[in-house]
């Protein structure tokens, strides 16, 4: 095993796009190695070698936060290598495109199970290897305001303070179902599904905070979510106003400046929004 002192931090979903604008932000200032991971070796191969190309020396490793044995090999991986993680950034995430023509049915359980379950299957299998004072950081979206959620009793559901992650689970199964049904709007979790995955992104962050608190270990974790803002990426088709590195400021502030915000959801221009305030300036993403 390598020096375990060596700080590491892991970056999901980078071969491009936002994320790939967090390992350049990271390699740049992080002292300390910083994994690239991807689904596609071939691209995440690529991403890296760009990166070199710019004098940086990220690492690779794949990783499919839809597949259980990747996000297993990778574990392993860490934990025989490096020992542990001090940054843990999930960015993987999914979007269909507004002119999809595949059912809701479907357009819901692929959204979920990537932005949701793919991201909590990560945390689940990466948190017991985070070390002292790590940073964990969900990137969620303006879409992930618990007021983009239309019915105020389901609002009331994300919110509650006793919420588990076992709970939350059930509430993203139902509105698959319910999705499934083309009940989905009837039932007041809205038309969609990219905001209800991102909502529950947002939960989870809460969630996972306290559970840190009440960590035995006192690792003094911090968990963070953050809105990166609308950025000219695949996901927009190219057509938000604002840049990968944009786009990348925020999660990159959480990373490696000081500061004691936990459980928080973050703007792209670092500003600390209310997630259960009734309104927030909207944004596609």
């Amino acid at each position: 095993m390598e020096a375990e002192n060596e700080k590491i931090a892991v970056v999901t979903g980078a071969n491009k796009g936002i994320g790939f604008a967090i390992v350049k932000g990271l390699c740049e200032k992080f002292k300390g190695k910083v994994y690239l991971t991807a689904r596609n070796v071939e691209l995440g191969n690529n991403a890296v070698e760009k990166l070199k190309e710019m004098g940086f020396n990220p690492q690779f490793h794949q990783l499919n936060v839809d597949d259980p044995d990747s996000i297993n090999n990778f574990k392993l991986y860490i934990e025989c290598t490096v020992g542990g993680i001090d940054v843990l950034i999930n960015n993987a995430g999914f979007a269909f495109k507004n002119d999809a023509i595949d059912p809701p049915g479907v357009q819901a359980e692929v959204t979920v199970a990537t932005n949701y379950f793919g991201t909590l299957h990560v945390c689940e299998a990466l948190f017991p290897l985070l070390r002292n004072d790590a940073q964990v950081i969900n990137v969620s979206s303006s879409c992930g305001h618990l007021s983009r959620i239309p019915s105020s009793q389901l609002r009331t559901k994300f919110s509650n303070p006793n919420l588990t992650v076992a709970e939350l689970s059930k509430m993203m199964h139902q509105f698959v179902r319910d999705a499934k049904d083309n009940k989905h709007v009837e039932k007041g979790w809205g038309n969609s599904m990219y905001v209800v995955s991102k909502v529950a992104v947002s939960a989870l962050t809460v969630i996972q905070q306290k559970e840190f608190d009440k960590d035995p270990k006192k690792r003094n974790i911090s968990a963070n979510s953050v809105h990166p803002g609308y950025v000219a990426t695949d996901m927009s088709s190219y057509k938000g106003p604002l840049t990968i590195e944009e786009g990348a400021r925020a999660p990159l502030y959480l990373a490696l400046e000081p500061h004691k915000l936990k459980g928080q959801y973050m703007w792209y221009d670092t500003r600390v929004v209310d997630w259960y305030a009734p309104a927030t300036p909207v944004e596609s993403y």
